[in-house]
């Protein structure tokens, strides 16, 4: 089976992008990418990420859904997150294709933050994973170390999972 075109790709309907868009008058997912995703894990182009994992961020807890961003830099970012919740793994970013329908990640797109300026989304399809990127923006030791404070911070007081 083929996967989906981009040009076949679409958000969910009645989906939290919808439910913002219905209160703020904002367009549902119309993002056309490029869609990044940022983790600890080594992966190969061609291989397909899928939900079913745990957690790059509480590996107690499978994931239903597989998170990207249309901001490089904001994969760079989950993917330093990653490194540090994980000692001795390394970032890595790849650029994505979803194989499927996807939506406004509602982690972080909710009434705070009305039209995604995060560009963030999810999926209960697979990503592709296309290719690895190399020119994001890396954490400096500085904000590293404020990181790991707030991490830390967060697991110590069992505090909902960063996805």
């Amino acid at each position: 089976m083929n996967d989906p075109q981009p040009s076949d790709l679409t958000h969910v309907p009645g989906s939290v992008a919808d439910a913002i868009a219905a209160s703020t008058g904002l367009n549902a997912v119309t993002d056309p990418g490029p869609f990044f995703h940022g983790t600890s894990h080594p992966l190969a182009p061609g291989t397909h990420l899928t939900p079913g994992h745990a957690s790059n961020h509480r590996p107690d807890i499978v994931m239903n859904h597989v998170y990207f961003t249309a901001l490089k830099d904001g994969a760079g970012l989950a993917a330093e997150l990653a490194v540090l919740l994980n000692e001795g793994a390394t970032a890595h970013v790849y650029l994505v294709e979803p194989t499927g329908e996807y939506e406004d990640d509602p982690n972080v797109t909710d009434m705070k933050y009305p039209g995604n300026p995060t560009r963030s989304y999810r999926s209960t399809h697979p990503l592709l994973i296309v290719d690895e990127v190399d020119d994001w923006v890396r954490l400096s030791d500085e904000q590293r170390a404020t990181w790991r404070e707030r991490l830390t911070a967060l697991a110590a007081a069992d505090a909902p999972i960063i996805n």
